[in-house]
């Protein structure tokens, strides 16, 4: 049972975007090996801006 709860913790997480910067972490070791990632808090203000800057409407 303890794994099952754990895959479901995981999936909540994905699903909710909670994971995002482990996800990041992930990704930028593989495809760019030899630079530093960003930091948890500067990852999160691009994510910030990413979605909330700039026009966001149809009209």
């Amino acid at each position: 049972m303890g794994k099952g709860l754990k895959r479901l913790w995981a999936a909540i997480r994905r699903l909710s975007g909670d994971d995002g910067y482990e996800r990041y972490l992930a990704h930028h070791a593989v495809a760019h090996p030899g630079h530093p990632p960003l930091s948890r808090r500067d990852w999160f203000a691009h994510q910030e801006q990413q979605k909330w800057g700039g026009i966001k409407r149809c009209c």
